[in-house]
Order: structure tokens, then sequence, then C-alpha cells
């Protein structure tokens, strides 16, 4: 039998963590697809430029290549080639979709003979992260996209139609701990996730580690010009030559806490185990 004083510390703690925002900041959403041409647009033309990088583009949770495709095609006129990942649906954590994109890595990387730059969106971020960890020789960056790196599974509102939907998807693993990957990487939040909390999405700054929030939705994160300006920034970053993202006075309004992610520590990020591929 747990004894009161455990079970009200445990129930205080789940009260306590960090939650999304309220579901309907995802109606703003409407607003970032209905525009992704224009700020596509408008992010292509004012995007510093480097070489042609071979980018692997990975889907968040119930989406596929679709969802990615503005963010493809942004990264495509700016000289960019990239590639999605091919597997249908993210359906979480399986086997299945572990072996397929640790696949489509490796054959990238074989087909252009150097790293690939990653970019994740929300659960295609825990992948790129992971194929960082075990793969880092082929891996150039990771940039996730409101990826919940550092959380426990209940904190998500998405978490009921995990369980109304528990015939067709997978269950998640109880907690996530990507905190710390090989290579560098970028952690993008925004505090009005209605979907993952937005503090969770943020790994520790440290050397080739770096948070950048923007304004927007979680699921309009793959169509925000902010976004795509911050990625096409990174993407230009010679190799071996990376430094913080530090946007031009004229946009730095789009990125709210910039000058705080860069010279202090992420906070609010949840103590929690490492993650195991075992815990797949």
């Amino acid at each position: 039998m747990i004894p009161d004083v455990h079970r009200k510390s445990a129930d205080r703690a789940v009260e306590e963590a960090p939650r999304p925002s309220s579901i309907l900041c995802e109606m703003r959403a409407f607003a970032e697809f209905s525009t992704v041409g224009v700020s596509a647009t408008m992010a292509a033309y004012v995007a510093p430029l480097g070489p042609p990088r071979p980018v692997l583009v990975l889907p968040g949770f119930v989406s596929g290549d679709s969802a990615t495709l503005a963010l493809r095609l942004f990264l495509r006129s700016i000289g960019h080639r990239p590639h999605g990942w091919g597997l249908g649906l993210n359906v979480g954590a399986s086997h299945h979709l572990a072996e397929g994109v640790d696949r489509s890595l490796r054959n990238l990387y074989h087909e252009y003979g150097e790293p690939i730059d990653i970019v994740g969106w929300s659960a295609g971020g825990i992948l790129g992260r992971l194929l960082a960890s075990h793969r880092s020789e082929m891996v150039r960056q990771v940039i996730s996209l409101g990826s919940p790196i550092n959380m426990a599974s209940n904190q998500t509102n998405i978490g009921q139609l995990q369980k109304i939907f528990a015939r067709f998807f997978l269950e998640p693993p109880r907690r996530f701990d990507l905190d710390r990957v090989p290579v560098p990487s970028t952690t993008v939040w925004t505090r009005s996730d209605g979907v993952v909390p937005g503090l969770a999405c943020r790994q520790t700054i440290r050397h080739e580690a770096e948070v950048v929030q923007v304004r927007g939705s979680h699921v309009g994160l793959g169509a925000n010009g902010s976004v795509f300006y911050l990625i096409a920034d990174r993407l230009a970053l010679p190799r071996g030559d990376w430094h913080p993202f530090d946007p031009p006075d004229r946009l730095r309004r789009l990125y709210p806490t910039i000058e705080n992610e860069r010279t202090g520590p992420a906070e609010g990020l949840l103590p929690a185990g490492p993650f195991r591929p075992k815990d797949i």
C-alpha cells in the first residue's frame, strides 16, 4: 500500500508538470497554412544561402510526407536537396519505422557521400535525435520543431487520441529524455503550443546546442515563415563553423526570447531517465 504522503506528492508532481497551452491555440494553424505561400516567398527572399545540402525531413505523429511538403518545397526553392522519409504515416515508436528511417538515412549518406542534415517536426524530431545519437557520423546537424524531447507521455493533448486509437497506434514510451545528442542541434519551440508543453521541447543550452522560440502553433510549425528562415540559416552554416542563431535586427521580433535563449540555461526541462531504444 502506498502511503498517503507519497501519493499526494506524486499527484502534486503531475499537476505541477508543464502542460500544453489550450488546444484552441492550434486554430491559428489554419491561417498559417493558408498563407504559407507568402511566408515561404518572403523567407526565401531574405534567407542566407549556402551550398546545396541534402536534408532528411521527418513528419510528426499521425502525419506523413504530405505534411512536410511546404517545408520541402521551400528548401528546394533555395537550392537544397530535401527528402521525405517515404514511410507513410508516423504512427509512433515502432521497429518498422526505426528500421525504415535508419535505412533512409544510410541511403542518403551513401548517395551524397557526406553527412545529412535532419529536420524533424514534433515526433519526427524525436526520431531525428535518436538517429543522430546512433549514426552521428552520418548526421551533420539535427533541427527539431516542437519535439517533446524531455517529457512524460501524459503531458500532451494527444494522449486521449492515442487511447481511442490504441488498436491502430502504438503506445509511446512513458518518458522521453533526449536532451543531449552528439551533433550540432537546434530545438525550436513555441509558447502557444497546444499539443505538447513548449518547455519540454527545449534542450539544455551548451556548445553546439541551442534553443530558439518562435511565434505560432504546433501544427503550423511546418508552414511558419520564421521557422523557414531559421532552418535556412542553420543549413547555410559551413561544416565545422557552427555558431548560435543570430537573426538580423529587422527579424528579431519573430524570435521572442532570442537573447535569453542564447546566453542562459534552458529552464523548465523535466528530470527524466535516459530514453533507450529498448523502451520502444
